[in-house]
């Protein structure tokens, strides 16, 4: 028999990681604006309205299913789409945009924190928080992590070269073949090469926001 108080935790935490992931595509939306870009206005992208930014897949059907068969949540919504050549430097601002995803994560995770101390001994709500703080971190580290199409292959394209940037972020397809096949091939050998990269930066944080680890 189902426990009751398990399918309200698991309820809330996803509903709560999915908002998390809206709110990651929206912060790229208003970055985008804030250096000059309207695409993302245009489109109707600047709404926290979780109809404008839900891919059926990506959003609600791929974290659901890993979040039921490995225990833990990745997930992503419709891209914002953007127009570098509306940016003043498309290096800089393609890179400060991409990175806002993350940021917004982080943030989302240290808000989080601050309501996880002040509950006290409501240990219900803190593993609930416990847990959607945790997995706002694990979204923002591995979109950090330098590998087109994720955010952080953007980042990284602030520091190369223009030649070697439009190189690295010409490999987006490729890339997240390669990268979900390292994840795959990876956890069947028992090696978590993934989890290995993020874990460590993720503890780091959480035992900077006095989160137990």
């Amino acid at each position: 028999m189902l426990n009751l108080n398990s399918l309200i935790s698991n309820a809330a935490i996803i509903l709560m990681v999915f908002y998390s992931i809206i709110i990651h595509e929206v912060s790229h939306a208003f970055a985008a604006f804030a250096l000059g870009d309207d695409s993302a206005q245009r489109a109707g992208r600047l709404s926290f309205n979780p109809k404008k930014h839900i891919d059926p897949f990506g959003t609600v059907i791929l974290p659901l299913i890993l979040y039921f068969s490995a225990g833990f949540i990745y997930g992503y919504a419709k891209p914002v789409p953007f127009n570098p050549y509306n940016f003043r430097n498309q290096k800089r601002d393609a890179g400060l945009t991409a990175l806002a995803g993350p940021v917004s994560n982080i943030l989302i995770a240290i808000v989080l924190s601050v309501i996880f101390h002040l509950a006290g001994s409501q240990s219900f709500i803190q593993n609930i928080l416990f847990y959607v703080i945790f997995l706002n971190l694990l979204l923002a580290f591995f979109n950090l992590i330098p590998v087109p199409p994720l955010d952080g292959s953007k980042v990284l394209g602030m520091f190369l070269s223009d030649q070697a940037y439009f190189r690295w972020t010409a490999q987006e397809r490729k890339g997240m073949i390669y990268l979900f096949a390292i994840i795959v091939g990876s956890n069947l050998l028992g090696l978590n090469l993934i989890g290995r990269l993020i874990l460590p930066p993720v503890a780091f944080v959480m035992r900077l926001l006095g989160m137990p680890v």
